[in-house]
């Protein structure tokens, strides 16, 4: 672990008065945090509204007229009807064939179903971490999507597991970006959101409810919670894409 630390970090190390000295000047205080069982496990569901859903709603309403035409999203249309402007059609992509709101069967890391550019925008909020094999699902998303349409993607950086064996991948902004840049090139925009008490707040299980607007809102890329990913579909032939 040593060789991963910087000098600085490392002469910290050797001098415990150092540490001490912190620790007295800027003393930490768990209170209910210090549990071995988190107050929801649930995401925080059971609370209020999960902090993660603080980033990815305002992700997504900041792209709001993105979401238009014919629109696609996960397991049910809650984002398309509550920020989509103009659609024409929603489609719901489900794996699940009990779903009553799936409109489309497929596994969208094979996407044998999907129809090739038929989408205006498809909304992809916090899957791709249950995908196994990433790099399909990201090209089953821009094959589905026209020339122009726009992928709204949100992964975790910090989250309780989903379901134990079928949970996968924790993103960083640093490993997102050359993620979607081989299938769509140049136009991504990636951003990592939330802070060190956001972070420990999700893993905890409190609601957005419980915290102030200001700490929801302070970003510290050391520290992410949620990265979300705007993603253009390039057209055929455009030489500024094929850079």
């Amino acid at each position: 672990m040593a060789r991963h630390l910087s000098g600085e970090s490392r002469d910290w190390g050797r001098r415990p008065w150092r540490q001490r000295l912190v620790r007295l000047r800027r003393p930490a205080f768990l209170g209910t945090l210090r549990r071995t069982t988190p107050l929801s496990r649930y995401w925080g569901f059971d609370r209020g509204t999960p902090i993660d859903r603080y980033y990815i709603e305002r992700f997504l309403f900041q792209c709001r007229d993105d979401i238009h035409g014919r629109v696609l999203e996960l397991m049910d249309s809650g984002y398309t009807d509550l920020y989509g402007r103009d659609v024409t059609r929603a489609d719901v992509l489900d794996i699940d064939p009990s779903n009553s709101q799936a409109t489309i069967i497929d596994d969208l890391a094979v996407g044998r179903v999907l129809p090739s550019e038929a989408f205006d925008c498809f909304i992809l909020t916090q899957t791709l971490h249950i995908i196994y094999d990433v790099r399909g699902a990201i090209a089953t998303a821009e094959r589905v999507l026209r020339p122009g349409g726009v992928l709204l993607a949100t992964l975790p950086a910090v989250s309780r597991v989903w379901r134990v064996g079928a949970d996968y991948w924790r993103f960083t902004e640093a490993a997102v970006e050359p993620l979607f840049r081989e299938m769509f090139g140049e136009q991504v925009e990636v951003r990592s959101h939330g802070n060190v008490l956001t972070a420990i707040a999700f893993l905890a299980g409190m609601a957005r409810q419980e915290l102030r607007r200001k700490e929801l809102e302070a970003d510290d890329p050391l520290f992410p919670v949620t990265i979300t990913v705007r993603a253009v579909k390039r057209a055929p032939g455009d030489p500024a894409q094929d850079m």
